[in-house]
């Protein structure tokens, strides 16, 4: 081979290898290759900065976050601590807001279970200020501005809470005495709004609520009338509110949300209510007695008919209506009551029951409630027979009766009151008179007066009292005068001092027998003739008044047309009321006595009378 196509060989020998000649047009940092190797260096290490960057931003966020977190949880850790920490006092007096009631609806009364009622009101619960979550810019940090805010938007979250049924036992002291239960109020489920930094100036931000309530009263009336009237004369209600359980959970009542995790239960409640009582019409002002129940009731009208087998009642009253026009109540068709008689022997109160009524429908209406009231007397023993007596005398007489009323709508609800007195006294017996008076002596040697003859009366019953009698058996006792009687009361023995003209008292040993015919009633009750014979009665000339007597004689004999005497004095008749339903007895176990009845009346003697 020849020319430049000969290879040349390589020694492998210990030469040293001989170094290019270095061209000064070269790179100085060399060729492409360089460039590569060095541009990798320097994205290596801007990839390296910017994924140290990024991680120390994302440790950085984490970091923040988890504080965030933690600060938080710490927040609203501490309103939970607060918010379990809260006492019924302090969510009544710092938080609650209640207006009302703004209506009081009575939705029924049921026998053994109660009143419901339903309260319309306003309410709402000012939780900022429960749990310090009201913004203060004046003295509020960073970390007040921080955490409230936390708050107020946590109660914003929340909206409302729903405090389930409960059950208060309303109770009260009196004096030194031991405490007394007033009622049982059982309350529905209640959703009771939240709200943050509420206005001041208004209760705009309150919301309308609804709450069924069902009241029963304690069966102790006496205890509910000595209420009534202690706090009256305070001017104060004070009571204190028993609940075994109070449970709270967020949201609504059927929020099944996160809301309802929100839970809050109290055990064994006891809160004392003090509440100041306001005017009410038709009472005096709170701070006076209370006036008693009979004086807020006038009876209008009553009215007693003999039935078939019983005697029907009727009446119509109006009582003074307290209650606030925002209440409103429509009994139902009605409203039903035993009155019983009260009798106090040995010391010792008892009550009869005489009677079942019952209202007729009404409404609560001002000033006064008109009640019409109607039913029948109940079948009574005979035993009942005296107490009966007693209450009709004393009726006729112009006295009130004590009396008991009790309805079966609340077991051993019993009120002690006072059947009015009727005005003006009525005026039962009238037209005394005694017919074909006869005097003359009697005893051993004359020394004696009798006189005999027929007592006739007339007994008018008052308005309304429309039964049939047979009255038969009177008891007169009667002082007699010479001339006309003056206006002067007469009780069951001779008036101290003896009233002027009165010479002489007769009196019956016993009851005298009688007759009755009824007769057509005029502008009042039933009427009825009476008759009944007096004979030989002895005439007891007064003490002192011997000269009058001899004066009346002495007219008798001499006078032309006899002598005018007055008679007044009080009877005892033994009436038969047809209808008047005893169970048992026969012949006077079945009358009704009736005493102390007033009469006057005039009698002409003349000769023959001698």
């Amino acid at each position: 081979m020849s020319g430049d196509d000969t290879p040349q060989r390589v020694d492998k020998g210990k030469q040293r290898a001989i170094l290019p000649e270095v061209d000064e047009r070269a790179p100085l940092l060399g060729g492409p290759s360089s460039r590569r190797i060095d541009g990798e260096h320097d994205d290596n290490a801007h990839r390296s900065r910017r994924t140290i960057w990024s991680t120390l931003c994302a440790v950085f966020s984490v970091s923040f976050l988890l504080c965030v977190l933690i600060f938080l949880a710490l927040v609203a850790w501490s309103y939970r601590a607060r918010a379990q920490n809260l006492t019924p006092e302090d969510v009544i007096h710092r938080g609650l807001r209640v207006q009302g009631p703004d209506r009081v609806d009575v939705l029924n009364i049921t026998a053994g279970e109660g009143i419901w009622v339903r309260v319309d009101g306003r309410v709402g619960l000012d939780a900022g200020a429960l749990v310090d979550a009201q913004a203060d810019e004046e003295r509020d940090g960073f970390y007040d501005y921080v955490r409230k805010g936390v708050g107020r938007w946590g109660i914003r979250r929340l909206r409302k809470v729903t405090v389930d049924s409960m059950t208060a036992e309303m109770t009260t002291q009196l004096g030194h005495r031991d405490p007394v239960v007033l009622a049982t109020m059982t309350i529905a489920p209640v959703e009771v709004p939240l709200t943050v930094s509420p206005p001041t100036r208004d209760l705009s931000w309150l919301t309308n609520v609804s709450i069924p309530i069902l009241i029963q009263p304690t069966s102790n009336g006496s205890a509910l009338l000595d209420f009534a009237r202690h706090s009256w004369r305070e001017g104060f209600v004070n009571v204190r509110a028993a609940v075994n359980r109070v449970q709270v959970h967020g949201g609504g009542l059927d929020d099944n949300s996160w809301r309802s995790r929100f839970r809050m239960d109290r055990p064994n409640v006891r809160v004392d209510v003090r509440k100041r009582i306001p005017e009410l019409p038709g009472l005096p002002p709170p701070g006076r007695h209370l006036p008693a129940l009979e004086e807020l009731v006038t009876l209008k009208t009553f009215g007693v008919s003999s039935g078939k087998e019983s005697l029907l009642l009727n009446a119509v009253a109006t009582a003074v209506n307290p209650v606030p026009s925002n209440v409103h109540f429509a009994s139902p068709p009605e409203l039903p009551f035993t009155i019983s008689l009260v009798s106090t022997e040995h010391n010792r109160s008892t009550s009869v029951p005489v009677a079942f009524v019952h209202t007729e429908p009404f409404t609560l209406t001002h000033p006064n409630i008109t009640l019409a009231v109607s039913g029948s007397v109940l079948r009574l023993p005979s035993s009942v027979s005296p107490l009966l007596s007693a209450f009709l005398s004393r009726y006729l007489s112009g006295e009130r009766n004590p009396i008991q009323l009790s309805t079966p709508l609340f077991p051993g609800l019993d009120v002690d009151t006072f059947f009015p007195a009727p005005h003006p006294r009525p005026q039962i017996l009238r037209d005394v008179t005694i017919r074909d008076m006869k005097i003359k002596p009697s005893g051993p040697g004359g020394n004696q007066i009798s006189a005999s003859g027929t007592v006739f009366a007339r007994a008018v019953l008052p308005r309304g009292i429309d039964v049939r009698l047979e009255v038969n058996r009177v008891w007169p006792d009667v002082l007699v005068y010479d001339g006309e009687v003056p206006d002067v009361d007469y009780g069951d023995a001779p008036p101290v001092p003896l009233p002027e003209g009165a010479f002489a008292h007769i009196k019956p040993e016993d009851w005298l027998v009688s007759e009755s015919v009824e007769e057509e009633p005029g502008n009042e009750g039933s009427v009825v003739a009476v008759t009944a014979q007096i004979e030989d009665v002895p005439l007891e000339v007064l003490p002192g008044r011997e000269k009058e007597f001899s004066h009346f004689v002495s007219k008798v004999i001499w006078g032309p047309g006899g002598a005018l005497a007055g008679v007044q004095g009080v009877a005892a008749v033994g009436v038969r009321v047809h209808g008047l339903p005893f169970s048992n007895g026969t012949g006077q176990d079945k009358e009704m006595e009736l005493t102390d009845l007033p009469f006057r009346g005039t009698v002409r003697i003349g000769k023959k009378g001698l």
